[in-house]
């Protein structure tokens, strides 16, 4: 078993629920943002789709990680390692990318627009991740 992929995905799990948790509960509190027609109902915008996802793939690669950290026991080397590594990179640079947006665009920070550039990085590294797996069983 690979003890290190358990650890991050056990924290990107914790992180998940805190994150998911703020985003149903304090973010649209926060943001003071208001549908047009109907200014008592917030309204779904691009940004709470963003922030949803960022969660949402967050717990899908936690769950990932501890496929590949148990699937290690099973297939070691390097491809099982890669997947895991590229897992975590996606993670960070995926679901990060887009709380940081989601923050900054409610918060009215100006901060450089390259920051969007990393959610497909993060993807990229998803496809990878998933990809090293499928070589890694293949290969066995």
């Amino acid at each position: 078993m690979h003890k290190g992929f358990l650890i991050w995905a056990s924290v990107f799990g914790i992180l998940g629920v805190i994150m998911g948790a703020f985003g149903a509960h304090k973010l649209y509190d926060l943001a003071k943002v208001y549908d047009l027609a109907d200014p008592e109902k917030p309204f779904t915008t691009l940004l709470e789709r963003a922030y949803k996802t960022g969660v949402t793939y967050q717990f899908y690669h936690a769950l990932a990680l501890i496929a590949v950290a148990l699937l290690y026991v099973y297939i070691p080397g390097s491809l099982t390692q890669w997947a895991g590594r590229c897992f975590i990179t996606g993670v960070i640079l995926f679901s990060g990318s887009l709380y940081l947006i989601t923050f900054v665009k409610f918060a009215k920070i100006d901060f450089p627009s390259i920051i969007g550039i990393l959610t497909p990085i993060g993807g990229v590294f998803f496809i990878a991740g998933w990809v090293c797996l499928l070589l890694a069983v293949v290969k066995k």
